[in-house]
């Protein structure tokens, strides 16, 4: 019986000992984990509502058992996030075990109270899951408004991949892609009921429609805007306000709200009108901060091309250009066209352009600048490809900076280059006398240049904090043609029947403010 007992406990024992295999060894993780979504959007809250809750997945792609030193958010205990590691709350995590080829889940959510936050300038509240540390460190950002909004984002398919929107192929065959999705049809109409971030490009299908009504806001966040496929169309349904507070106009901005963030150009990137989209309309907005404000292409000069019609509206300090027009068919009225890092206004490649009571202008002072604050081209600088210039028509406008050269005309002597300048104030101070000769710069030839005063300062209220009204004693002052220009001025003010201004405003005695 003793012989049987020995053994028993040998065979017990050499069962325990290879039970301790080398299979269920775990090795230190090396940072090469996978993650389902790397920015985590959650609801905006209000004072102790609780958000709904998000589900990402970590991977471990790799054939070793891995152990994760640590996961924690990143502010702590102090964080409002709260998360849960496969099904443990907590947040601060050690030596979290992951399986090869295997996953696990982390679910987040946030209580966020409104009296945490003691005044307006906090816009998004964010916080950060981390995996490991030093060189192996790995982020998830958490993003949240602290007010209500919809959020517009890429999605990720089972693989991780992020939803990106087909641009075009290179002469290689090869894609050529953005970040990016296409709105939904319950997507096509942005109502002021509640802000909406824009995460990538929101991409308006074919055959569809934007409609964005009165009031409503549109932020982007960095490398994000819109873009229109061919045949859809955009209409921004902005309207005239009677506030400070532009409760009925529609604004375009980044995501940063802080006060720091008010005037800092290229936060986010443009709204783009694609070659073939058509019928957009613009009235009552404010687009502001982005690379571009619009772009606007139409690469076929043989078509009817898409148009863009721009109403009431003001496209301000952006890094690149306020507005692109390729082979383009815009008209504008009323609106304002000012500070960038190029040009503000650029019509190239020929198309046709009619602006009427619209101030142009740049005094950006965020790097240097040597590009007139309007250019008109009939072709593409330093490239093969023309196309006609059909109209170039600016009437009643201002056209001004702090460059001694603001108007800039690129015929190359192939297409048509049609245009006129009527009734309008420009800045053009030829010192050196590079222009005399060119047949362009005839400011006599009243085919081209018709009842337009040169050189007198229009006297803007404040150009560094965007406010583009004019003194009643500035150059645009009365030069406007009563039978061409627009009955009410941006604001709605009603214009001089006599003696109307040039430029977007209606002037006022400055003096006093």
């Amino acid at each position: 019986m003793k012989y049987i007992v020995t053994a028993l406990l040998c065979f017990i024992t050499l069962v325990l000992i290879s039970s301790c295999r080398n299979d269920f060894e775990f090795s230190a993780s090396t940072g090469d984990l996978k993650f389902s979504q790397d920015t985590i959007y959650l609801d905006t809250v209000f004072s102790t509502i609780g958000s709904s809750t998000r589900t990402f997945k970590v991977y471990n792609n790799s054939s070793d058992d891995i152990v994760i030193p640590r996961v924690a958010l990143a502010q702590g205990t102090n964080s409002k996030y709260r998360i849960s590691v496969d099904g443990v709350p907590g947040q601060v995590f050690e030596d979290v075990e992951l399986l090869a080829k295997d996953s696990m889940f982390v679910f987040v959510e946030t209580t966020v109270d409104i009296m945490d936050f003691t005044s307006d300038t906090e816009f998004l509240y964010e916080d950060t899951i981390e995996f490991d540390s030093g060189g192996n460190l790995q982020k998830v950002e958490l993003v949240t408004l602290i007010q209500d909004a919809v959020f517009l984002f890429p999605e990720r398919d089972a693989m991780g991949i992020q939803e990106t929107i087909l641009l075009d192929t290179d002469p290689d065959g090869n894609e050529l892609r953005i970040s990016g999705f296409f709105l939904d049809d319950n997507e096509l109409r942005f109502t002021n009921e509640k802000p909406y971030v824009i995460y990538g490009f929101a991409g308006v299908p074919s055959n569809k429609t934007l409609t964005i009504d009165p009031g409503a806001r549109i932020h982007f966040h960095s490398q994000s805007g819109i873009i229109v496929a061919d045949e859809a169309t955009l209409k921004v349904n902005g309207a005239l306000s009677m506030t400070e507070e532009l409760e009925n106009e529609v604004i375009f901005e980044g995501d940063r709200l802080e006060p720091t963030y008010d005037d800092v150009a290229g936060q986010w990137a443009a709204i783009w009108l694609t070659s073939g989209s058509k019928d957009h309309e613009i009235n009552y907005a404010t687009i502001k901060n982005a690379s571009v404000g619009i772009i606007m292409d139409n690469n076929n000069p043989t078509s009817n091309g898409a148009t863009l019609k721009i109403n009431n509206s003001q496209i301000l300090n952006c890094s690149n250009s306020a507005l692109i027009g390729t082979t383009a068919s815009i008209e504008a009225s009323n609106s304002i066209f000012h500070n960038s890092g190029q040009s503000t206004v650029v019509g190239r490649f020929g198309g046709e352009y009619n602006f009427n009571n619209c101030t142009i202008s740049n005094y950006w002072n965020g790097s240097f600048r040597q590009d007139a604050t309007l250019f008109i081209s009939n072709a593409i600088p330093n490239t093969d490809f023309t196309a006609d210039l059909l109209a170039a028509n600016f009437t009643n406008c201002i056209i001004y900076g702090d460059r001694n050269i603001e108007l800039g005309l690129l015929d190359d002597g192939i297409s048509a280059f049609n245009f006129k300048f009527e009734n309008s104030l420009i800045r053009f101070n030829d010192f050196s006398n590079n222009f005399d000769g060119l047949p362009d710069y005839d400011f006599n030839n009243v085919n081209l240049y018709q009842e337009c005063v040169f050189n007198v300062d229009p006297q803007f209220d404040d150009v560094d904090a965007f406010k583009l009204r004019i003194d009643n004693t500035g150059g645009a002052n009365g030069i406007a043609n009563p039978t061409t220009d627009t009955a009410l001025d941006i604001s709605g003010a009603t214009r001089d029947l006599v003696d109307p201004d040039a430029g977007a405003f209606e002037s006022t005695d400055l003096s006093g403010e």
